[in-house]
């Protein structure tokens, strides 16, 4: 083992933006492709351009409940001089009008439709009063007016929603093609973790399950492994084995510091290259990215915060470039500080905040009598933080509405400070 890192620490970390760029650097989109029906290819990444294999509608169609005629049949059709047509239920013919409802095909020979209001039967005799003229094509649905033949739909890279899988039904086709979900171990490691039922001294595994659903929830498949112990030639084993078998990615969780029961980062560099040790991220700065043989192994630290964090800020990024793709900002809300949050200067900071309707305090707040600005706005939620620090305390997470990220020029943000607060589980 080499004592070096261990002795060193953490004396110069890696600013986020550099480390996530150096990790993206060993990610390659994978290119595997499959094509899935229809139905089940929402949120799923488009892998090939996509046009439209049948037009929509396909046929001429009408738009309107009423009569279909040829419009030269009801030109000078007026109320006191309405043109008189024959009835008919096949195709129209000169001086004819079929019966025709809304979506139904429009009867050949016919190249309008008068409106149901706008005609009146002939009693007695099987013809109509039309009060209208219309011009061709007025109220008619052409072949092709939403989506034509051969249009282009989609591009590769394009996630697709519900109403996209509606319009790829609506032209016909039953398959899409797609890009497979990047394959990415998971690795739980520690010698204190168990399943269920702790003894004194051990720990119930919870990362691994959290990673791995993140993981599905951002478009990978997870490949949740049995928890490590921490020994360096299990490790080794357990790294191998994923990448022999076909991990796009490799994420362990535990085990990435600088402790002696730290050992992933040897063994990472053992196997191939430590890329980036030590993050200037609060809480979490103990993550390890690495590469072996050409695959991405990302250490995320063991304290569960810590844990998350690191997971959505490299995690999240890698996966969705093996995807091919990039992923969306999270959304956010606007809202006002009710404590100072603190930071170290140099260090970014995710706070966690819960967000809850303005107290009748919290809403005059902001007032200046001036004119309104977003920072006065009485409406505003306020922005709670559910614990300043401790990465142990997963629930600071889970009962959390989103985090507050302080950039690594601010030292902290003040009470009363309109915010954005990073709703990080409210995206793919």
């Amino acid at each position: 083992m080499n004592t070096k890192r261990h002795e060193a620490g953490f004396k110069d970390r890696t600013r986020v933006a550099a480390a996530r760029s150096t990790l993206l650097e060993a990610v390659r989109s994978h290119e595997r492709t499959e094509r899935v029906p229809v139905a089940d290819a929402d949120d799923r990444i488009v892998a090939e351009p996509i046009t439209a294999p049948n037009p929509v509608p396909g046929y001429d169609r009408a738009a309107m409940d009423g009569y279909a005629v040829r419009a030269r049949d009801t030109f000078g059709a007026s109320d006191r001089s309405p043109a008189v047509l024959r009835e008919t239920t096949g195709s129209v013919g000169p001086e004819e009008a079929a019966r025709v409802h809304t979506g139904s095909d429009l009867p050949e020979g016919a190249d309008a439709v008068v409106m149901i209001e706008r005609v009146e039967g002939v009693e007695g005799i099987d013809e109509i009063e039309t009060f209208d003229a219309v011009a061709e094509g007025e109220n008619v649905g052409a072949a092709g007016e939403d989506v034509a033949e051969g249009a282009h739909l989609y591009d590769p890279g394009h996630r697709l929603r519900p109403s996209d899988l509606g319009l790829l039904k609506s032209v016909g086709l039953e398959t899409v093609p797609v890009v497979e979900p990047p394959r990415v171990a998971v690795i739980p490691t520690g010698e204190e973790l168990v399943q269920a039922d702790p003894a004194p001294g051990e720990v119930i595994e919870t990362n691994g399950l959290t990673v791995s659903r993140l993981v599905d929830r951002w478009g990978g498949d997870a490949r949740y492994h049995d928890v490590v112990t921490d020994d360096e030639s299990l490790l080794r084993a357990a790294i191998e084995d994923a990448i022999g078998s076909g991990a796009d990615l490799v994420v362990t969780t535990g085990g990435s510091s600088v402790g002696e029961r730290d050992l992933l980062p040897e063994v990472i560099d053992d196997l191939g290259e430590v890329l980036v040790h030590g993050v200037a991220l609060k809480p979490g700065h103990p993550v390890c990215l690495g590469a072996v043989e050409d695959t991405p192994v990302i250490s995320l630290p063991g304290y569960p915060v810590a844990c998350i964090i690191n997971a959505v800020q490299f995690l999240r990024p890698a996966v969705k470039r093996s995807l091919g793709t990039t992923g969306n900002p999270h959304p956010a809300r606007r809202a006002r500080l009710t404590r100072k949050i603190a930071s170290e200067p140099g260090t970014r900071t995710f706070a966690r905040v819960r967000i809850e309707a303005p107290t009748e305090e919290g809403a005059t707040a902001g007032t200046n009598g001036g004119d309104a600005t977003p920072e006065d706005d009485e409406s505003l939620p306020e922005a709670t933080p559910t614990r300043a620090s401790g990465s142990g305390v997963l629930s600071s997470v889970a009962l959390a509405d989103g985090w507050v990220v302080v950039p690594e020029e601010r030292e902290g943000i003040d009470a009363g400070t309109v915010v954005d607060v990073e709703c990080w589980e409210g995206t793919e």
